[in-house]
């Protein structure tokens, strides 16, 4: 069986939410929905084509202003039974992660690789950045109960990415804590070193004049 596009199914929830036009859906991605699914403009065009000829979606033309024309799309009854399918239907595998960050770390072996610590601390500041992006949303989105109780499962999301990436900057923290406790730990380690040498090495020469 071929694979459902998920695209799909996340236009009709939007439609079903309200009849929105292509630009409208095409700032959703870039704001909320974007958070945990990425879609281009490229994308979105084409698959409410196909929506509209499998009967899922209708559209009608709005005039803006005087001249402009915008199609404003709507979920039909066939669409609204198919999303219900696909809520119904139970997530049979987990997403696979790709992260190029934790891809880089399997290829750098040695912890004194000044690389380690670059890429480290530069991921460091994205999740930092991407968390204080997602706390002032929720700040801004759902500053009562009131907002959360409406949207209940958006700000389960909301909520998950703010513990996803509060456990990323832990991690991160702990790493770059990690990596500066052995570089100190190495540098002491040297400095015995050289005191232990300096000081056999005089002992050689005092017994040699001796």
């Amino acid at each position: 069986m071929a694979k459902k596009s998920t695209l799909r199914y996340i236009l009709l929830g939007l439609l079903n939410q309200s009849p929105m036009s292509g630009y409208d859906l095409n700032q959703v991605f870039g704001d909320e929905i974007g958070e945990f699914w990425q879609a281009q403009h490229s994308q979105i065009y084409p698959e409410l084509a196909k929506m509209e000829t499998a009967g899922l979606i209708t559209h009608h033309i709005e005039t803006v202003g005087t001249k402009l024309e915008k199609k404003i799309y709507c979920i039909t009854e066939t669409g609204q039974l198919d999303l219900k399918n696909w809520l119904n239907t139970s997530c049979e595998s987990l997403p696979v992660n790709r992260d190029e960050f934790v891809l880089k770390l399997y290829f750098i072996q040695d912890i004194a690789d000044p690389i380690l610590l670059e890429t480290v601390s530069s991921q460091l500041k994205l999740h930092e950045e991407k968390l204080a992006h997602l706390e002032n949303r929720k700040r801004l989105v759902f500053p009562s109960e009131k907002e959360i109780e409406a949207n209940y499962g958006h700000f389960l999301i909301l909520d998950h990415g703010l513990k996803r990436e509060r456990d990323y900057v832990s991690w991160l923290t702990e790493i770059i804590a990690d990596i500066e406790q052995k570089k100190r730990n190495l540098r002491t380690l040297n400095q015995h070193f050289e005191v232990s040498f300096f000081v056999l090495t005089n002992r050689t020469f005092h017994f040699e004049l001796d």
